[in-house]
């Protein structure tokens, strides 16, 4: 029925931009659409765990202390704040073409993080040239989201939520690269390098996927005029605020756990004599595994509310991290506890921007999408750095239960929006 609705708009002669093409396009391009753009998100995420997947290897080989390791991590962290900022306050992703900024972005950081590989820089360098790394991917991210909006104004949760979803398995996609036999080496330590040219070669195959079969969706609004004060209106509206500040307390938790979790894992499996590869498997299935997570809680969320999921995700997310930390000792437990970690830890990711584009001025989505991407990856510097900094005190139980406490406020913060009057705009009236 919906196939024949929208094929009978498209016959009708209803334009791009106009009210009456407003319900989608023909189901076949969305969901073409949907595959490319998911796709390339895959591949292009997978430049931000590139380094953090083989830091067993880069600590043999350069000696690095707990701190340094961090700021493998960290230099992406902040390139993607420092990026998304000016993207918001200049207006980009809603001045310029969204799938043109993406196709430039994702090679950009195909070469910055090649040239760690290749031209073998100092560590001081491969911090720069990470930091440079993330600054491109916040051309990547954000974007993505205001096109699968243009493309989805029903549906929208399953449609983000698969966008997402595409997001966490690209992330821990390094993390299956360094499991593969092909890039087995010496002492049972994969060549880095190999890992991270796999990595840039995705998002370069990335964005030769967007630049054939993907272009803005009817329902993007008009480029808007440039106004830096857009990047602050989301904390001065209030459900907005709210539904920023449950954002940020599911983001204290997300990136911590997705940059320490294999590395618990990994130790777990040495200390059992179980192998680093079936270790690094785990590490990998505990990120990816999220990305049936995005999709399950974005079908969910569109029948039973945003702020419902939301605030049952991070619950049950706050609930992992409290045990997770303790279960060292016993991989096959730890191993069962961080699958559903993963899962449920990204489950409500996409339920904060879809509410976000659904509550903010339809004009300047790209923008608030942006600001609240920025602000929920500047918090991440803190937890990432945070987690080693409480190992060395107190181990893993403690290192890995102050992550609950993002989840706590999330929840708080989803609560008060869905007793506002706002949350009649979220998914289609269900909050």
């Amino acid at each position: 029925a919906e196939r024949r609705r929208a094929s009978r708009r498209w016959r009708l002669g209803a334009t791009r931009g106009t009210d009456s093409f407003r319900y989608d396009a023909p189901v076949k391009r969305r969901h073409r659409v949907l595959l490319l753009l998911s796709a390339a998100e895959v591949l292009t995420m997978s430049l931000w765990f590139s380094a953090s997947a083989v830091i067993p290897q880069l600590t043999v080989e350069w000696n690095l202390d707990g701190g340094q390791q961090s700021w493998l991590t960290l230099s992406v962290q902040l390139g993607f704040v420092v990026g998304a900022l000016l993207m918001a306050l200049a207006n980009v992703a809603d001045r310029l073409p969204a799938h043109i900024v993406f196709q430039v972005s994702a090679l950009g950081g195909a070469a910055f993080n090649a040239a760690i590989a290749v031209a073998d820089p100092s560590f001081g360098g491969v911090v720069g040239l990470r930091f440079l790394t993330g600054i491109c991917l916040a051309g990547v991210y954000p974007p993505a989201m205001k096109l699968m909006v243009s493309w989805f104004a029903h549906r929208r949760g399953l449609a983000i939520g698969v966008l997402v979803g595409a997001a966490t398995v690209g992330s821990a996609l390094p993390h299956l690269f360094n499991a593969l036999p092909v890039f087995a080496g010496a002492a049972g330590l994969p060549p880095w390098r190999g890992v991270m040219l796999a990595a840039s070669w995705s998002a370069v195959l990335a964005a030769l996927f967007v630049a054939i079969g993907v272009r803005p969706g009817p329902d993007l609004p008009t480029a808007a005029r440039f106004d830096w004060r857009q990047a602050t209106r989301t904390w001065t509206d209030p459900a907005l605020r709210r539904a920023n500040l449950g954002y940020l307390g599911h983001m204290w938790e997300l990136y911590a756990m997705w940059a320490w979790a294999p590395i618990l894992l990994l130790e777990s499996y040495r200390a059992a004599g179980l192998g680093d590869a079936s270790g690094r498997l785990a590490g990998f299935a505990t990120v990816a595994i999220g990305g049936a997570g995005c999709v399950i809680g974005g079908v969910l969320a569109d029948r039973r509310g945003r702020t419902t999921v939301a605030s049952w995700s991070m619950v049950a997310s706050g609930v992992c991290a409290l045990t997770a930390g303790w279960l060292g000792g016993m991989p096959a437990l730890l191993t069962c506890v961080c699958l559903f970690w993963g899962f449920v830890v990204v489950a409500d990711s996409a339920q904060f921007s879809a509410a976000v584009s659904e509550l903010c001025d339809p004009a300047y989505v790209g923008t608030a999408l942006t600001m609240q991407t920025a602000l929920g990856f500047l918090l991440t510097t803190a937890t990432i750095r945070m987690v080693p900094w409480a190992l060395e005190r107190f181990g893993w139980g403690i290192a890995f239960a102050i992550l609950a406490l993002g989840p706590a406020m999330g929840v708080v913060s989803m609560l008060q929006l869905r007793r506002m009057p706002a949350a009649a705009r979220l998914a289609g009236g269900r909050g």
